[in-house]
């Protein structure tokens, strides 16, 4: 088994414990899933993990892809997606293919336009998870929710 192989085996374990009906256990595990399926894109990809009142997964969504260093994200289509699926709550994740998982400050200025426009329909923001090559930052850890 060579080690392409077992890569796509672990990001289709990661596709499966982002399924829907799943909880997401920890913040950690959560994050392990998203990097597992976001680190390799060589383009920004903006995803969102859609949650119903339990705390389940309704589904996980790769909304927008960008560049190799920026991806435009629509609050619209955002609002849209978590109305249709009768979401509670939101995780939002993208890639930086630098391979740094530090937060830019346009990654924390569009978090919170996300959040106040999901805010308008009664929809929670947990966390925004950056993921780099080799690890993820979580917005919420580090306090800028």
């Amino acid at each position: 088994m060579s080690e392409g192989d077992i890569l796509a085996m672990a990001r289709q374990l990661s596709r499966d414990r982002l399924a829907k009906g799943r909880f997401l256990v920890t913040p950690e595990r959560t994050k392990d899933y998203l990097q597992n399926l976001m680190q390799d894109y060589e383009h920004e990809v903006f995803a969102m993990v859609l949650l119903d009142s339990m705390q389940r997964i309704i589904g996980f969504h790769e909304l927008f892809r960008g560049t190799i260093n920026t991806s435009a994200v629509y609050p619209r289509e955002v609002v849209k997606l978590a109305l249709a699926n009768n979401a509670v709550a939101a995780i939002f994740a993208h890639n930086h293919p630098s391979g740094v998982s530090a937060p830019s400050p346009a990654d924390i200025e569009t978090t919170q336009r996300l959040k106040s426009a999901l805010a308008l329909v009664e929809i929670r923001v947990l966390d925004h998870i950056v993921v780099g090559r080799y690890g993820s930052t979580s917005l919420a850890e580090i306090g800028r929710m």
